[in-house]
């Protein structure tokens, strides 16, 4: 008898040991399946209790597949505008005009003319930020419409060459940017 003990025990503990393996697995499944749910909007989808897992991959695969037809979706409506913009720039280039800047120091300030189109209104915003990064005091900003373009006249206190270079180099930038 004690022969056959010495088999079965071996055989015992390998039962023993899978079952902690299974164990162990389905808890693991469990765990994956729990972060799957979390994964996915709530919106349609029952408490974790009450899918079985195929239905929670069903929902997740189905889940992920909308997901990519928005994707597709968005990817196109980006095309066809970035197409759109593209032909209206195209359209509009003919008349289009590169942003101009002239810096004068006059006795104690500084004068900044800028020319731009409407399109670029960011730029007078930029030169402004510029100024001020610089600790430059905006004295006065005047703008007028002349035809398709903007004419802005910026007066701040005295500046340095290096802040009416900088100005230059970010207009001359923006210029060859279009």
């Amino acid at each position: 008898m004690g022969d056959q003990q010495q088999r079965d025990q071996p055989s015992s503990m390998k039962g023993l040991e899978r079952r902690i393996v299974e164990k162990n697995r389905r808890n693991h499944m469990k765990n994956l399946c729990s972060n799957l749910n979390s994964l996915l909007p709530n919106n349609n989808i029952p408490r974790e209790g009450e899918l079985s897992r195929g239905d929670l991959i069903d929902e997740a695969t189905n889940y992920i597949k909308n997901l990519e037809t928005k994707v597709k979706m968005a990817q196109q409506k980006k095309e066809s505008l970035l197409l759109q913009k593209k032909r209206s720039r195209s359209a509009s280039s003919s008349s289009y005009e590169a942003p101009k800047i002239e810096i004068h120091e006059m006795d104690s300030s500084l004068q900044i003319i800028l020319m731009c189109t409407h399109d670029n209104q960011f730029i007078l915003t930029e030169i402004i930020r510029i100024l001020l990064e610089e600790t430059i005091e905006v004295i006065s900003v005047n703008s007028s419409i002349t035809g398709n373009s903007m004419l802005h006249v910026v007066k701040a206190q005295e500046g340095t060459t290096t802040i009416s270079e900088r100005l230059k180099r970010f207009v001359n930038e923006h210029r060859e940017n279009i």
